[in-house]
């Protein structure tokens, strides 16, 4: 057997999370029975999403997440030893999964068998896992951009929102993008980005947005929601096409937002809103997982990586996220 540790939540979050509201427990692996596989965690993601959903589970429980490890023990032929996977089994050093029977809602995912060796495993948290696709599909599905046309998204500089613009210039679009920071604006305009601005230094959001996209916008991904969006909207074009992927402005709200409605701008532009959850095209992340591969090796997609050392480091580097300490996807190597 072999010791694991895993971070339970210990307590419901209220307000911004605390380094209290987590648990560190460590435990043994139990045996493997027929089917299972043990694996050890390589990397460990942090993502906002998990602010949302988390509250969903109770309090005591593992808490939730995604990683990337390796099996170290099979009792699956279909995974051997060495095999590296990708699976929602939360904050967890290691973890014996049921590979024979899987839970649809939570799939074991392997890594690509021509993977390149040159890239990172942590990609497979990052530009090529959950928030590449999450910005591969968000964008070219739902927001079918077209050449020429304005792509704006917020949270910018973030796991997604840095993919988003870099797909839209492949594209041929416009791609402007907002961040929270002056260094985060540098990193965008590196990445391509044809404008981008710091949100918190701006006098005027409206303002800021009228002069980065003076055209109006046609695709919009949300990574933000509240006051920022009903800001863009005004600054939509007719037919515009809205992705609404995050609401990170609103997640640590101890009391539901408020604002106006924004019906009528819709209405009379006559927008197409989406909300979405990247699952839905899970069938075809193979597809979006090679083109994303492809595009890194071509040098067209950038990307950057906030590592946190150490797995007692999870509630930190999850903290972090809510302060705008990463630039780009943050994982915690274990």
């Amino acid at each position: 057997m072999v010791k694991s540790k895993r971070f339970l939540l210990k307590h419901h979050f209220h307000g911004m999370p605390k380094e209290s509201d987590f648990q560190l427990v460590e435990e043994e692996t139990p045996q493997l029975k027929d089917g299972e596989i043990l694996v050890e965690s390589i990397f460990n993601s942090v993502d906002p999403y998990m602010r949302a959903h988390v509250s969903e589970h109770k309090e005591g429980t593992t808490m939730i997440g995604e990683g990337c490890g390796r099996v170290i023990e099979s009792k699956c032929p279909s995974y051997p030893v060495g095999t590296i996977v990708m699976n929602q089994y939360g904050w967890r050093t290691h973890v014996v999964l049921d590979a024979k029977n899987q839970n649809p809602m939570s799939p074991i995912r392997k890594a690509p068998e021509d993977y390149p060796k040159d890239l990172p495993l942590s990609l497979l948290l990052g530009a090529v896992g959950m928030p590449g696709m999450t910005a591969y599909f968000g964008l070219l599905k739902l927001c079918e951009p077209k050449e020429g046309e304005t792509v704006f998204v917020n949270g910018a500089a973030g796991a997604v929102g840095s993919l988003v613009g870099q797909i839209a210039k492949i594209k041929g679009c416009k791609a402007v993008g907002a961040a929270g920071s002056d260094d985060k604006v540098a990193w965008l305009k590196e990445l391509g980005f044809d404008a981008a601005f710091n949100y918190k230094t701006v006098s005027s959001l409206d303002a800021a947005l009228k002069e980065a996209a003076p055209n109006g916008i046609d695709c919009y991904f949300d990574n933000v929601g509240a006051d920022f969006t009903t800001a863009v909207l005004k600054h939509m074009n007719q037919f515009g096409r809205i992705a609404i992927c995050g609401s990170i402005s609103t997640y640590n709200d101890k009391e539901p937002a408020k604002g106006p409605y924004p019906y009528v701008t819709i209405l009379s532009k006559q927008l197409t809103v989406h909300g979405f959850i990247v699952m839905r095209w899970f069938k075809e992340w193979p597809q979006g997982m090679a083109q994303m591969v492809q595009w890194i090796k071509e040098g067209k997609i950038k990307y950057r990586e906030h590592v946190t050392e150490g797995f007692e480091n999870m509630p930190k580097a999850f903290i972090g996220l809510f302060a705008g300490e990463n630039t780009g996807k943050a994982v915690v190597k274990i």
